[in-house]
């Protein structure tokens, strides 16, 4: 079995061929303004716009934790809007991340990306703005998405 390719860089501009799908995790609340979308957005209008739409019209669609939305950008290119937080704030609860969201929304992902035959490029989903931890993310990608065939390489934004 392969494993997870680490490499410096900005994940909106993998430098592999074939198609590519760009995986990150958003919240159940709507907000698009920090972190890892802004590089996104700087790229593309697409993801954040369908995004929003999403959400705005999630009374009559899956939009919710574990959900994922396919936005293509390119040609070979599209943008993953996986919700795998609840809220953006730490508080009573916890971090805002949701491991068990981000596991589903990686195996609606992984279908995906066989679906289309791509790979997969993401920062360190989860651990950002979300709080989580790497060391309960890393598992999930391997598990769904790493033992189904599928290249996966995470990106470590080199200052």
């Amino acid at each position: 079995m392969s494993e997870i390719n680490y490499v410096r860089g900005d994940a909106t501009v993998p430098s592999v061929r074939g198609v590519k799908l760009i995986a990150h995790v958003c919240n159940d609340i709507g907000g698009w303004g920090k972190g890892f979308v802004l590089a996104l957005s700087r790229r593309w209008p697409e993801p954040e716009a369908a995004f929003r739409a999403w959400h705005r019209d999630r009374a009559a669609n899956d939009f919710g934790l574990g959900a994922c939305q396919f936005v293509q950008v390119e040609r070979y290119v599209w943008v993953a809007n996986m919700v795998g937080q609840r809220g953006i704030r730490t508080g009573s609860k916890g971090v805002p991340v949701r491991y068990e969201a981000i596991d589903a929304a990686l195996g609606r992902l992984a279908d995906k990306a066989l679906e289309l035959d791509a790979s997969v490029h993401m920062p360190r989903i989860g651990c950002g703005l979300a709080g989580g931890k790497w060391s309960r993310v890393e598992p999930l990608i391997t598990e769904r998405l790493v033992s189904r065939g599928i290249a996966v390489t995470v990106y470590d934004h080199g200052d």
